[in-house]
């Protein structure tokens, strides 16, 4: 079968998700998913419900923040790392403008009438 096999970070309370053996701060796994994989489909494999996941990245692009995750169709490639962070681990807000994100996040950001500009988040 071809697959894709992705380096994954879970960090926080997320390092219990997909069989990892975190030390309860982080877990790192090697997931391995057929092609065009999305992350929905790896969030999915993990078990891990879309809403406990705060920030998130892959490969660096900001792809999700809590209340805004355009990224659950982003189809996912061989060798991409893939970090979530639980939404304890907030990231400075001042900080999200001019990160590297992926098409899905900046489209998304641009669509917020708010451009994604939150110190709180809570849900609706």
């Amino acid at each position: 079968m071809a697959g894709i096999v992705l380096d994954v970070w879970l960090y926080g309370t997320l390092s219990r998700y997909g069989g990892g053996k975190g030390n309860g701060s982080f877990s790192n796994l090697r997931i391995r998913l057929p092609e065009r994989s999305t992350i929905a489909d790896l969030l999915s494999r993990l078990k891990m419900p879309t809403g406990q996941r705060g920030i998130t990245f892959v490969n660096a692009q900001l792809s999700a923040m809590p209340g805004l995750q355009p990224d659950l169709n982003h189809i996912l490639h061989d060798g991409d790392r893939v970090a979530f962070f639980d939404t304890k681990s907030m990231w400075p807000f001042q900080y999200r403008h001019g990160a590297a994100m992926t098409d899905e996040m900046e489209h998304a950001m641009v669509s917020e009438k708010d451009r994604g500009l939150h110190h709180t988040y809570s849900e609706e």
